[in-house]
């Protein structure tokens, strides 16, 4: 059976493991969110003259992300992709989050943020998989 777009993916499980598949989404979530707060700090921290440079990049790349996500990689997404194809962009979405960090000078919080983002996105794989 496979998951209903209407129904979420923890609905399937019972038990310890519905719980530890809620926690899974609710990380999902805050790990696109902080994605997202990577991507706007990296650009607000540029080095450009004026403020509001570094602002317009901040909103375009943030916004474009969005976009990226909502269009390709959310569970409810307009343009449904292969799993490969909805990986794929997922890989883009946090290697940017990644790379804002390491550009921030934060390389170990970097790592760490793609290794708990790939890690995520294994499990939620997984537990969306048909049967």
């Amino acid at each position: 059976m496979s998951p209903s777009p209407d129904r979420p993916e923890w609905d399937r499980y019972s038990g310890v493991l519905r719980i530890f598949v809620m926690c899974n989404a609710l990380l999902a979530f805050a790990l696109e969110l902080a994605m997202l707060v990577f991507v706007a700090w990296w650009a607000l921290e540029l080095d450009l003259e004026g403020w509001w440079a570094r602002l317009l990049i901040a909103l375009v790349a943030v916004g474009a992300l969005v976009v990226l996500w909502g269009a390709f990689a959310s569970p409810k997404a307009r343009l449904p992709l292969p799993v490969w194809g909805t990986l794929a962009v997922k890989a883009v979405a946090f290697g940017a989050g990644t790379l804002a960090l390491w550009g921030l000078g934060l390389p170990a919080a970097a790592i760490a943020f793609a290794v708990v983002a790939i890690a995520n996105t294994a499990v939620a794989t997984y537990v969306r998989r048909p049967r």
